[in-house]
């Protein structure tokens, strides 16, 4: 974008800005790299992508990661969500294994305790583990240069033990009845076992403001695109009703909230909540604990429960989900590849998270350095052929004017078949969601394009068998 400003005042205003003359007069070249502001039209055909830094590359920092984002674009991925970024405190910092760091005798194991991400000491600067803030200003300016957004993963609940406001604001925290600042509680008292981090308290409105300030900071004078936010529950939606409209007083933000309580997609708040629900439910079903009438009935809750313009995130790992509950080899086996594209195919959003591009087979530590393979196979062609229909195709329209979903009967519970379709555009998923082959009388009576192979194909036969976990995405 290129804004001409005819110079009626002192040029010590533009000492950034390029001078030159045309036509005779003096006129300052105000350049900027912005990207074009977020739309809903985005929303509708975007994948999102969990940047995990610190594990991405053996190095774990901005300037590596960066040296890809051009080609995440193959994949689809109109946003990155990057975990957080900020420094991680020293005190109380956790080990692998869930001890402090402090308890581990050996100094050289002990200094391999770098601490959780969500521990932050400092909302406003960068870790020093990824890099500078110029080398996060280069990444954030590379993904705009490649038309996608960035968002930062925002912690809002809690801090790492070495934060400032622990000495110069103490009331922001949560207290017990000792008066002592505490961990993260359960409502019975006991501790959630996140001893590394004090817990805040929003009935202060001085915190509330500061947080807001520090949210803002990151907009305002660094250009990031909007927020995932940890943990939103336990907060008052009184403050997101209040920060929100701040945040995007003079820039389109997009914001994700790690819940799906839908009340936090009113009003205007957040764009997209995450889809637990059926992210749990694919489990299930691929461990064969669960069946299609469980999904059948489970779109119908959703589509009771969430409003039209509702979006929820659509993920089968994320960095809590591969550390903790097990790779996507470990909870869905054979079904991954079926699951993956059954997450593309349902209305909302598709994440990848870092490493599931590759193929990654074993739990990332969260707590020291790990990286993740870098050889592209299977999983990523199927990415960039699910990413490509998913840009490119409005019957996969996911966002506020998503398009519809129609259940196919299929009298078999093993055998998934719905189609969505938008403005003409149709596409059916079918898919056996077992481990056993399946036959079912044919109720495809098109010709198709059969999307993965690429291939036209007709259904002749009056029944149609399917291997396990074989899934076809047909396109009219």
């Amino acid at each position: 974008m290129k804004k001409y400003i005819l110079i009626v005042i002192s040029l010590t205003a533009f000492m950034s800005c390029k001078t030159e003359k045309k036509n005779g007069v003096l006129v300052v070249e105000e350049i900027s790299n912005k990207i074009a502001e977020i739309t809903p039209e985005m929303m509708e055909t975007a994948v999102i992508y969990e940047a995990n830094i610190r594990q991405y590359s053996p190095e774990g920092t901005f300037a590596e990661f960066t040296k890809d984002i051009p080609q995440l674009k193959q994949l689809g991925v109109k946003i990155i969500w990057m975990m957080p970024i900020f420094p991680i405190s020293e005190t109380k910092r956790k080990a692998t294994g869930g001890d402090f760091a402090y308890l581990i005798e050996d100094e050289a194991e002990r200094k391999k305790a770098l601490g959780s991400y969500y521990a932050v000491s400092d909302f406003t600067r960068v870790n020093p583990e990824f890099g500078t803030i110029d080398d996060f200003r280069t990444l954030l300016k590379t993904a705009h240069d490649n038309g996608i957004y960035v968002i930062l993963d925002w912690v809002p609940n809690h801090t790492g033990w070495d934060h400032p406001w622990l000495k110069t604001n103490p009331e922001f925290y949560a207290k017990n009845s000792k008066g002592e600042i505490t961990d993260p509680l359960n409502d019975d008292g006991t501790s959630k076992g996140w001893g590394d981090v004090a817990q805040l308290d929003y009935t202060n409105n001085l915190l509330q403001e500061t947080m807001i300030e520090d949210m803002l900071y990151w907009v305002e004078k660094e250009n990031i695109d909007g927020f995932r936010c940890d943990h939103v529950e336990p907060i008052p939606i009184s403050f997101w009703k209040k920060a929100i409209p701040q945040l995007r007083k003079n820039k389109n933000l997009f914001m994700l909230a790690e819940s799906d309580n839908v009340n936090f997609l009113k009003d205007n708040l957040f764009d997209m909540g995450y889809g637990w629900k059926a992210h749990h439910l694919m489990n299930e079903i691929a461990k064969g604990r669960k069946s299609v009438k469980d999904w059948d009935d489970l779109m119908v809750k959703l589509s009771n429960d969430f409003d039209d313009d509702d979006i929820l995130m659509n993920f089968i790992t994320n960095h809590d989900e591969n550390s903790w509950a097990g790779t996507v080899d470990e909870r869905l086996g054979d079904a991954k590849e079926a699951i993956l594209a059954l997450s593309y195919l349902v209305s909302g959003m598709p994440l990848i998270y870092s490493g599931q591009e590759y193929d990654l087979n074993h739990r990332l530590k969260f707590f020291e350095k790990d990286s993740i393979p870098k050889t592209k196979g299977k999983t990523w062609e199927l990415l960039v052929k699910l990413g490509t229909l998913k840009n490119t195709n409005t019957a996969l329209n996911g966002g506020k004017e998503a398009a519809s979903y129609k259940k196919i009967e299929t009298n078999n519970d093993a055998v998934l078949i719905f189609q969505r379709s938008k403005n003409g555009s149709k596409i059916t998923f079918i898919g056996n969601m077992s481990n056993q082959e399946q036959t079912l009388n044919n109720i495809l009576t098109s010709k198709y394009l059969d999307y993965i192979i690429d291939k036209e194909v007709e259904f002749t036969t009056k029944t149609i068998t399917l291997k396990p976990w074989e899934y076809k995405i047909l396109i009219d």
